[in-house]
């Protein structure tokens, strides 16, 4: 085993402990912790705008020029006359820039307009309004591109910052405007009349989603994160969006595994194309001006071409993600505390999840959440680690949902049957590369769900049970099926990796006999799965060695020590072409919870939670509820996940891709009846 311990901590001998416990009351509400409703984001009272403090524009005053663009004004004598009318001033900055243009004059005037549009935007002069920012982003996007003023822009100059400034704030409160008409709706390309022209606006998405996918759109400006401790973004040109996908009832396999309310990140970017004035005055026509608004998906794309330039772009990614975890179709406190107390009211929502679009390219990152809890837990670790450009770009994360009231064998039971059908209609070819190397990471009970996709069952499981043979089991054949898929299974060839996270290895001394019977009188299972279990071990008296894998109702039960599975587990080894990596959790006895605990993280015996023959094993001071969010567990996963990227797999996949699955894999697919009974048992548990 190579051991990684970056945080040595000093290992306790069991037999020299003396045994605490924690009140279980205290216990409880430790647990429930990371099941508290939480708020991930805030509206800001005043939408974030980088030129507040250099325009004072929020003062009691209103906004006014910068100290450069008053100097520029009091040079050409245009000081005075900018207090009494504005729009002569930029006329007469328009005729000196056409006459002898330099960036300082550019940039004066795409401010004085930004500011004169701020002042017909509040006078409620909207149409003005529009005419004057849109003045602003072309002269600012001048500023920053027209190849004439190369010799004389200065990138380290602070005005260029400012210009860019100036180009985002504008675009965006031109973007407000049109959202306010109703106007910013990508898809059939929008006429805006204004003042002074004729806008053509279209509106192209780029990236893998498509016009037809967004519902709406709304401004990152406008919140602040609240609820994640990182805030990843890019700083550069452009307008950083939410957009809140509308949901499909197409034929596309993957649509049934997007959330409702997904929203993803995407940059709005316009390249200006003004007519000169000279072409519109001999039309004798109002001026026209065909703009494309594009919008980038910035989980994809950081960076443009313009002008022969690369340019990179404003992005965020954290706001639009707490924003989806905002919304009331993601709100899972009470999933998860229902997944607990009330399994079977959640068995219909049970099922892997995908929040950005399928890509048979990057390698699936499959989080399995632990008791009393819901994939929400993982948002602190799933933000980090998309904030890194090698891990999005190679990766894509999906998350398990499962009711966690019940025993986890049958939650990694239906783990099993869901990764396979998802297999089926993904890629029921096999040519996806990608999706044969998928990696797992689970915290807590999910560490167990997650290894048991993973190991061959051999007849280890089933002999736990019992000692005659599975055939002589006098049972009907839905019952029959039911427990073979739990006690039979295969490792699934296309998981590489398995990622376990202050997981009970060998069950959890929380789950004693106070616990237990708490969580029988707390816990209802439906109906028919406990008469289920009861009457098969009624029908055949005698037959079992041990009744307790068949008669175990509660998840809580089912983390016993004493639980015959353990046994079994420490037994089978994972598949051969299975990485296992292990992350624990120790509380330093310096502290309260260190001091009232036994060793470990407060809930997992440090002797519990420790595994042998890993490829690596990382020690983290933290408590159960945190350890998946601690930074050096999400240092850890990263490095992991890189180095899965870094090394090739000595195995036969090359085999596949043709279209021909090799034999002794075309074996472990799924078949429409295996397929179909996750599906079946949720139908089942519901009843």
């Amino acid at each position: 085993m190579n051991q990684i311990d970056t945080l040595p901590i000093r290992r306790r001998s069991h037999h020299l402990l003396r045994p605490r416990r924690m009140p279980l009351m205290f216990a409880l509400l430790l647990l429930s912790v990371g099941c508290a409703s939480n708020n991930y984001l805030s509206v800001r009272k005043v939408p974030r705008n980088p030129l507040n403090g250099v325009l004072q524009l929020t003062s009691f005053y209103g906004p006014r020029p910068s100290e450069r663009t008053e100097q520029l004004l009091r040079r050409f004598d245009l000081a005075e006359q900018q207090k009494r009318s504005s729009p002569v001033v930029l006329a007469s900055l328009e005729q000196e820039i056409a006459s002898h243009p330099d960036p300082e004059k550019i940039y004066s005037f795409a401010e004085l307009a930004y500011i004169d549009g701020r002042r017909a935007y509040d006078a409620g002069k909207k149409t003005e309004a529009i005419d004057l920012f849109g003045s602003a982003v072309a002269y600012a996007y001048l500023y920053i591109f027209d190849s004439k003023l190369d010799r004389f822009r200065n990138p380290y100059d602070p005005q260029f910052r400012q210009a860019c400034d100036l180009y985002n704030a504008a675009l965006e409160a031109g973007l407000r405007i049109l959202k306010e008409h109703g106007k910013l709706k990508p898809g059939d390309p929008q006429i805006v009349q204004t003042v002074k022209e004729r806008l053509h606006l279209s509106i192209e998405v780029h990236g893998p989603w498509h016009a037809e996918d967004i519902q709406d759109l709304d401004f990152v400006s406008s919140y602040e994160i609240k609820g994640l401790t990182n805030h990843y973004r890019t700083f550069g040109l452009g307008v950083p969006l939410i957009a809140i996908r509308k949901r499909h009832h197409d034929q596309d396999p993957a649509e049934s595994y997007y959330p409702e309310g997904i929203t993803f990140p995407v940059t709005a970017f316009l390249r200006v194309d003004r007519p000169s004035s000279e072409v519109a005055q001999a039309s004798g026509a109002p001026a026209t001006m065909h703009c494309v608004l594009e919008l980038h998906d910035s989980l994809t794309t950081d960076h443009l071409q313009v002008c022969d330039r690369l340019v990179p772009l404003e992005t965020d990614l954290s706001i639009p993600l707490g924003y989806f975890l905002d919304s009331p179709n993601f709100k899972s406190s009470n999933i998860a505390t229902s997944g607990l107390f009330r399994p079977g009211k959640t068995q219909r929502l049970e099922g892997i999840y995908m929040v950005e679009p399928y890509d048979p390219r990057k390698i699936p990152v499959l989080l399995v959440h632990g008791l009393w809890s819901s994939p929400t837990t993982w948002m602190e670790m799933f933000n980090d680690l998309r904030g890194l450009p090698e891990i999005r770009d190679n990766f894509q994360f999906w998350f398990y949902l499962y009711p966690t009231g019940q025993p986890f064998w049958i939650s990694a039971a239906q783990l099993r049957e869901e990764l396979e059908l998802l297999q089926r209609q993904l890629d029921p070819e096999w040519r996806s590369r990608a999706f044969r190397e998928m990696v797992l990471v689970g915290h807590s009970m999910g560490g167990l769900v997650s290894r048991l996709q993973v190991m061959e069952s051999r007849q280890d499981f089933w002999h736990a049970v019992s000692s005659r043979e599975f055939a002589e089991l006098k049972t009907d054949p839905e019952t029959r099926e039911r427990l073979s898929r739990v006690l039979y299974f295969d490792p699934n060839p296309a998981i590489r990796r398995v990622i376990t996270i202050g997981t009970p290895h060998q069950g959890s001394d929380f789950a004693n006999d106070a616990t237990r019977y708490l969580g029988r009188k707390l816990i209802e299972l439906p109906k028919r799965m406990v008469q289920s279990s009861q009457k098969l071990v009624w029908d055949n008296p005698g037959f079992f060695r041990n009744t307790d894998l068949l008669t175990t109702t509660t998840s809580i039960d089912s983390l016993s020590p004493e639980s015959p599975i353990f046994d079994v587990m420490k037994r089978v080894p994972a598949a051969p072409w299975v990485r296992m990596h292990n992350i624990v959790g120790v509380i330093p006895e310096k502290g309260l919870l260190g001091r009232i605990t036994e060793s470990g993280d407060g809930i997992v015996a440090f002797e519990s939670a420790h595994l042998e023959e890993v490829d690596s094993e990382l020690t983290v001071e933290s408590d159960h509820v945190n350890i998946h969010r601690h930074p050096r567990s999400v240092l850890e996963v990263r490095r992991i996940l890189l180095r899965h990227l870094a090394e090739p797999n000595a195995t036969d996949w090359d085999q596949v891709g043709s279209g021909s699955v090799p034999e002794h894999l075309a074996a472990q697919r799924p078949t429409p009846s295996s397929s179909s009974w996750a599906r079946e048992s949720k139908h089942l548990a519901a009843e």
